[in-house]
């Protein structure tokens, strides 16, 4: 390995732990404070950088908690794709969804909070949305293409939008409880299924 791809690399992994520390600076002090009561001047200071070497990591205040909104959509794809083809659509949405949640337990108390402040903020929940309109938009024509039968199109919108609604109910329900976060999407992907 060159020294150049060494110090590329220890530059990216840098960036990484600065772009970390941000983010749990802000959305410990949005979790606590409230998100429009917290200004970027004072999560700037908190840190010891400058308002304008923050928008250097986050272009916007939004983007501390909720980050790159086409965030996690290849790897949630590829977690559907990796499913065995026989395999009951739901069941592969289900799983899919499960291995993001194991993420969400890697860091509980980061992960509770970015929830709730997210769920507490219009702003958040528009840029949420967002997130949900990408992972359809990838996730849709994988879905159809796992499908037989008339509307094709449809149901897989369907049951992508279904699967983006228990996902939500999930991680906000994981939020303000101590379960488990795989366990309780599962738990809400088998609860509509089990309705219809």
């Amino acid at each position: 390995m060159s020294e150049t791809n060494v110090r590329g690399g220890l530059r990216d992994i840098t960036r990484e732990a600065v772009r970390s520390r941000i983010a749990a600076v802000a959305v410990a002090r949005f979790d606590e404070q409230g998100f429009d009561a917290v200004t970027v001047e004072q999560i700037a200071a908190e840190v010891g950088i400058s308002a304008r070497s923050f928008h250097r990591y986050f272009p916007a205040k939004e983007d501390a908690v909720i980050g790159d909104p086409s965030r996690h959509r290849g790897a949630l794809a590829a977690a559907f794709e990796e499913r065995p083809a026989t395999e009951p659509v739901w069941e592969s949405l289900r799983e899919a969804f499960a291995g993001m949640m194991v993420r969400a337990d890697e860091d509980v108390e980061y992960g509770r909070r970015s929830v709730r402040v997210m769920m507490s903020t219009p702003s958040l929940r528009a840029r949420n949305l967002e997130k949900h309109l990408a992972w359809a938009e990838v996730l849709t024509p994988l879905v159809s293409a796992r499908l037989d039968g008339a509307d094709v199109e449809l149901r897989a919108a369907v049951l992508v939008q279904a699967s983006l609604g228990c996902f939500d109910v999930a991680i906000t329900r994981w939020s303000v409880t101590d379960e488990p976060a795989p366990a309780l999407l599962r738990r809400t992907f088998d609860t509509l299924r089990a309705a219809v």
